[in-house]
């Protein structure tokens, strides 16, 4: 791949590998609202696809070299292999090949830019950012891998200054692009087929931090200790905020209530008063103060941000939570073990019977490396159903496997049940069913469908 920057000044045809990705569709999504020409391909139609097509994206189900025709510029993403028959067409015929995250950087030269990454909640911070200045009439423009339930879209071109995106930590991609101000929600053992271990990931993080392009404004979570180490390893400081004693941003009281929580804060300069906020959970608590942090250090106004925090309605599957008939069903993307125990923990405030949690397992790597934490994580279920294992096509590990992490999850005294077969959930769900169950689909697009299926079994 060129890793030369992309300039948008001058006019191009831009060409993406797999554009139905949420986090690809982005970008081309931005493109198009800026007036270039953008072409794409992936392997299946979905709702982001038809959806760029009515944009005025020109879109082809299938890979072929054809699809390249009038491109100036490919784009691709760490998912697609060097083997795809449109990278190896782009490379004959000398077009740059660039990833997406370089194309990310470029959109956010000339503007105001702020960055969210870390292993959890920088969607749900990154939009949280730009709901609140969108709230305080800012007009951000945003690109995020997440569909925005409160702009019912996952990027935006707009006439403010600021541009607003998540960054991509799986891959270290995220060191392609330069914020202006970059928050960093918190870093833990993750991607580990890309890291190997958490010191990789650390090192990683310190080499960005302590380069000269990297970004001059930070936020981090006073509360996560790796964060912390990666800023004292680059010498650097930074806005915190968390619940720990010393942070510039700090929860001073919490009360979860229901679906909701209500919470106060001080800041660097004194008390700023209750807020109230409609999702569960003390995690969607330290986004909201993340978000409310970068929000008010950018010249948004308090009263302004305190009124809109209740509105806020998050991500798609995201904790998003469904009635159905005598139960709650409750889908989210999380993998990592420490997510999944603060969504338990968070359903806890709200679930009037049991915590089921349904989980698609991700990577030998992750459930190898991780397998204690998962282990303790799912002692907040009363019941745990386990499926298949999604390798996303990593080569075995000897004895490691979904049954593996069942005897572990076990072992903590979970109960919990291994269900080989993803289809066969449902007769099992509705097997172990009892009245006023919360069920919890931790997984993702695949596991999603058949969750609203249960849905509309019930």
């Amino acid at each position: 791949m060129h890793e030369t920057p992309v300039d948008l000044a001058i006019p191009q045809h831009i060409h993406f590998l797999g554009i139905g990705g949420v986090g690809v569709s982005a970008c081309a999504r931005l493109l198009l609202q800026r007036g270039f020409p953008v072409s794409g391909s992936d392997v299946r139609e979905s709702s982001i696809t038809l959806a760029l097509r009515d944009e005025g994206a020109t879109i082809t189900i299938g890979h072929n070299a054809a699809n390249l025709a009038g491109a100036d510029l490919v784009v691709v993403s760490t998912a697609i292999p060097q083997t795809n028959p449109e990278w190896i067409a782009a490379s004959n015929a000398g077009l740059p090949v660039v990833h997406r995250s370089v194309v990310l950087d470029a959109l956010m030269r000339g503007r105001r830019s702020i960055g969210v990454t870390g292993t959890n909640g920088k969607g749900s911070v990154s939009s949280f950012v730009a709901y609140l200045l969108d709230r305080a009439g800012m007009r951000p423009s945003f690109a995020i891998g997440a569909m925005l339930l409160d702009f019912c879209t996952n990027a935006r071109e707009a006439d403010g200054r600021h541009l607003v995106c998540e960054l991509d930590e799986s891959d270290g991609s995220f060191a392609n692009t330069h914020p202006d101000r970059l928050v960093i929600n918190n870093l833990e053992a993750d991607h580990l087929n890309y890291y190997k271990d958490l010191e990789g990931l650390l090192r990683h993080f310190t080499d960005y931090l302590g380069s000269d392009a990297a970004p001059a404004l930070l936020h981090v979570c006073g509360d996560d200790a790796n964060s912390l180490d990666v800023l004292g390893r680059a010498g650097r400081t930074a806005v915190t905020f968390g619940r720990s004693a010393g942070c510039d941003y700090r929860v001073t009281a919490l009360a979860l209530e229901g679906f909701g929580s209500r919470f106060s804060v001080t800041g660097p300069r004194g008390d700023l008063g209750e807020f109230s906020l409609r999702l569960p959970g003390e995690h969607n608590v330290l986004n909201a103060v993340a978000a409310l942090s970068v929000a008010l250090e950018e010249g948004a106004d308090l009263q302004t941000c305190r009124l809109a925090m209740p509105l806020f309605q998050g991500l798609e599957n995201r904790f998003t939570l469904v009635q159905a008939g005598r139960h709650l069903v409750v889908k989210d993307y999380i993998s990592h073990p420490s997510g999944i125990r603060s969504v338990l923990a968070g359903a806890r405030a709200f679930a009037k019977g049991r915590v089921v949690a349904v989980f698609k397992p991700y990577r030998f790597t992750m459930i190898h490396y991780l397998g204690d934490e998962y282990r303790a994580a799912f002692v907040g279920a009363d019941l745990t159903l386990v499926t298949e294992l999604y390798t996303a096509g990593e080569v075995p590990i000897a004895g490691v496997d979904a049954q593996w992490l069942v005897e572990k999850i076990r072992s903590a005294g979970s109960e919990v049940s291994f269900v080989p077969v993803m289809d066969d959930l449902l007769t099992e769900l509705r097997k172990r069913l009892q009245d006023d169950d919360t069920v919890i689909f931790f997984g993702g697009d695949d596991l999603f469908a058949l969750a609203d299926r249960f849905v509309a079994s019930l």
